[in-house]
């Protein structure tokens, strides 16, 4: 096995795997194929590799398109969710109890929870390949580095809500699967040599565990570009412009970047032309497609235009949490120095451990704690705060104590 952070070139060279060892499975699209399916899932043994397909940057949801799924004594399973309108049952009374291996689960558990599908114990590899040490932690490459195989791949971001799936679609997503559980084990042995494998199964369980998270109060002010956009009146554009393409977007069930791109929002709402003649001589808008939508844009700048002041987004809204780090010398000296002796020793703690400092704790927990103390500033107060802000046990283990003391840091003089 590949020890994390060894040069490349020291690796023997890799297999090509282009196609699964039993084949590429047939797609699920029936009842009665499901039913079959499962049984001989929950007829197999072992953990059960997971992953999804969706078609982000084509269509508005999230939804899984295609599920693949692997067990030993069962082999691979590919589904089609959208042929059996969501009603994946057997699938999910097949799966209870079993372990779940995903990569990079977070994107995955979502739209599998959405189709009623939970895990009951989760096994992630990304995460997993994080917490041993390894620098780069893309399914390919720890199946090339920790196992030896070099994975076909290519179309994870094709549109997967495209039917019918092309064969090559087919075979890449099956191999996505194919050696998942392999990748597992070896991790997990991995973990438990580095002394790091109760620390990963804390945190696949509050993974797994996590809440859903709450909707952006206002995410149109996550436009790209909208810096651009400079006063409150030219935010009341950038807002028009987004909810009414998001409603567009949403009920065509398109990427609302396919109905207009964030660049072409913020060039409007910095032009702020007075009319739909003047909209459409700006780039992107004087295209075939934007031009017959050219009245529905011109109507939101109108509306936008004549919005009251007290109806304008605010140019500089209070954030949730503290200022920009960069700010906090200014703001509270103290402040500042407590956060500068947080970082160093932590990241020289999480450089000791051969651990990303993002994964040993959250920095936006460390910047919490920083900016606004606990009333003790000894191990016992920073610990609960810690605990507070959903650290892990094992997190809590490693940081307090130098946290603490970095609590107790002054400025210099």
């Amino acid at each position: 096995m590949s020890t994390p952070g060894s040069p490349d070139n020291d690796q023997p060279e890799s297999i090509p795997l282009v196609e699964p060892a039993g084949g590429t499975p047939p797609v699920v699209t029936q009842p009665a194929e499901l039913r079959r399916a499962a049984a001989a899932l929950a007829a197999g043994h072992g953990p059960v590799a997971v992953d999804t397909e969706r078609a982000s940057g084509y269509r508005y949801s999230q939804r899984a398109y295609l599920v693949q799924l692997r067990r030993a004594g069962a082999g691979t399973v590919l589904v089609d969710p959208v042929a059996l309108n969501d009603e994946v049952d057997p699938l999910i009374e097949a799966l209870a109890g079993t372990e779940w291996v995903l990569h990079a689960a977070s994107q995955d558990l979502p739209c599998l929870a959405e189709l009623g599908m939970r895990p009951s114990k989760l096994f992630d590899t990304e995460l997993a390949g994080r917490l041993a040490g390894f620098d780069r932690v893309a399914l390919g490459t720890l199946v090339e580095r920790v196992l030896g195989y070099r994975l076909e791949k290519g179309h994870g971001a094709a549109d997967w809500s495209r039917r019918p799936l092309p064969r090559e679609w087919l075979n890449y997503a099956a191999l996505d699967v194919e050696l998942l559980v392999e990748l597992r084990d070896a991790l997990e042995t991995e973990l438990a040599e580095q002394g790091k494998l109760d620390w990963a199964l804390q945190e696949f369980d509050a993974l797994r565990d996590a809440p859903t998270p709450e909707p952006r109060k206002e995410p149109w002010r996550r436009t790209s570009g909208i810096h651009r956009a400079r006063g409150a009146r030219a935010l009341a554009f950038v807002r028009a412009l987004w909810e009414v393409r998001d409603s567009i977007a949403r009920e065509r069930d398109v990427a609302p970047g396919r109905v207009l791109p964030d660049s072409a929002i913020v060039d409007a709402a910095v032009a702020a032309p007075i009319d739909e003649a003047g909209l459409v001589k700006l780039p992107v808008f004087r295209g075939r497609a934007q031009r017959r939508l050219a009245g529905t844009w011109a109507r939101a700048l109108k509306t936008a235009a004549q919005l009251p002041r007290n109806e304008l987004p605010d140019p500089s809204p209070q954030q949730d949490g503290p200022p920009p780090p960069n700010r906090w010398a200014d703001k509270d000296p103290a402040a500042a120095a407590r956060l500068s002796a947080a970082r160093a020793s932590l990241s020289a703690l999480a450089e000791s451990l051969r651990l990303p400092v993002e994964n040993m704790v959250q920095p936006d927990l460390i910047r919490r704690i920083c900016w606004n103390p606990p009333a003790d500033i000894d191990v016992d107060g920073t610990s609960a705060a810690l605990r507070a802000g959903s650290a892990r046990e094992w997190q809590v283990g490693l940081v307090a104590e130098l946290l603490s003391k970095a609590l107790h840091a002054t400025p210099s003089e």
